[in-house]
């Protein structure tokens, strides 16, 4: 987290990605600290509910957990909300990606937020109809069935459009493609890059070899 916080603050997106993150990492986080804290074995008995007990030891596990599902969870969403899908794969497949696999990658990406895009596009219409998609609890239950439908219709075929303009543009050919676009890359982010791929390769010979520094 040391350097995902600081690279967020620089992109400028460091409390939507905290209050992302912490969203996300909640659910599970419960559930670590439920299971950690009153299941784990440990010498230090800090309170006890009923037959359980909560242990120091459980609380140092779940802390050491929560720290690294948020580590994960910001890096990913640092990730996501920095990086252009197009242009990722893009840089992909001009780095030797299979078009096929950059394709896949590509619609993978934009899956999620094309649904939900499209998902606020069909709800609109359904509520311009007369339909009550707000309200109580009852009332957006009856809302899901008519918006799930055309959700998952209009993806279908969406797909099977995309697929149609992808063979009529020469998509399955056998052989490189040559790509027009190409990402810009200034000196200092080749050097960045050099840096770390050298400190994740260090890492990982560290670790196998057992000279890794164990963190407390």
């Amino acid at each position: 987290m040391l350097a995902v916080l600081p690279a967020a603050v620089i992109a400028g997106v460091a409390r939507r990605l905290i209050k992302v993150s912490f969203l996300l990492t909640l659910p599970i986080a419960i559930s670590v600290v439920l299971v950690s804290v009153f299941t784990r074995a440990g010498e230090t008995v800090l309170f006890e509910i009923g037959p359980f007990d909560a242990t120091a030891e459980g609380v140092d596990f779940a802390a050491q957990t929560l720290v690294r599902l948020f580590a994960i969870s910001t890096s990913i969403g640092l990730f996501g909300m920095t990086t252009d899908p197009r242009a990722f794969v893009l840089d992909l497949e001009r780095r030797g990606l299979s078009p096929r696999f950059a394709f896949v990658a590509l619609a993978t990406l934009e899956a999620v937020p094309a649904m939900v895009e499209r998902a606020q596009v069909i709800a609109s219409a359904q509520r311009a109809r007369g339909l009550d998609t707000e309200g109580s609890v009852a009332a957006r239950l009856r809302g899901v069935l008519p918006l799930a439908g055309p959700v998952v219709l209009s993806s279908l075929t969406e797909v099977e459009e995309r697929s149609l303009a992808l063979e009529v543009r020469a998509f399955g050919r056998p052989g490189r493609r040559r790509l027009l676009w190409r990402l810009p890359d200034s000196t200092p982010q080749l050097l960045l890059r050099a840096l770390l791929l050298g400190l994740l390769i260090l890492a990982i010979a560290l670790r196998l070899t057992g000279a890794f520094p164990v963190l407390p």
